[in-house]
């Protein structure tokens, strides 16, 4: 393999970094790109997703991508472009995950969960979890799409695949329900 000349200049007045590289051929020139950056991007990764394994994965793809499109990219600004996979790559994995089906167990959902400062927090936060399992499937996604991820109605009825009018009486009834059922469960406890 010859020798590599790798020149950083700062452009004067832009602040801006330009890399020249020459005497490698492309294959050579993103073998030493990925070496040099893929712990760099495997933090970014680990960020986006917090699971090492994903994490991994992501960067193989981003990797595999940038290698494709090394052409295009090798001579700008590789890393940036790798970045952009890594997040679209992640986006793409959240609309996947998005239409996953409820169960009707709530210690199966692997959402990250804050954890409760006291026994009385934790309290009311059973509450609202049986209070939540007691909707039917229908008015309970409708609740957790429109409110916990704070869907607009009309987003909630595309992901549904429902009427934005069903979403508001649907979320105005399971709304009422849940009102009952968590001041009722209240004046239960507390007796």
């Amino acid at each position: 393999m010859s020798e590599v000349a790798v020149s950083q200049e700062v452009q004067p007045g832009t602040g801006e970094i330009a890399v020249v590289r020459s005497g490698l051929d492309p294959v050579a020139d993103f073998t030493m790109f990925a070496q040099a950056n893929t712990p760099a991007l495997y933090r970014i990764a680990y960020l986006l997703c917090g699971d090492p394994h994903r994490a991994q994965d992501l960067v193989q793809l981003a990797l595999e991508r940038t290698f494709k499109a090394w052409k295009k990219v090798g001579d700008g600004d590789p890393f940036a472009y790798a970045r952009r996979v890594l997040a679209t790559a992640r986006i793409d994995t959240w609309r996947r995950t998005r239409r996953e089906v409820l169960t009707d167990d709530p210690g199966s959902n692997t959402w990250e969960r804050s954890a409760p400062s006291s026994d009385t927090e934790l309290a009311e936060r059973d509450r609202l979890v049986r209070a939540l399992m007691a909707l039917s499937v229908k008015q309970r996604r409708v609740v957790v799409l429109r409110y916990l991820l704070d869907r607009s109605e009309s987003d909630t009825a595309a992901e549904l695949g429902i009427s934005a009018g069903t979403v508001k009486s649907t979320a105005s009834r399971a709304l009422a329900r849940l009102r009952t059922l968590v001041v009722s469960d209240g004046e239960g406890s507390r007796s």
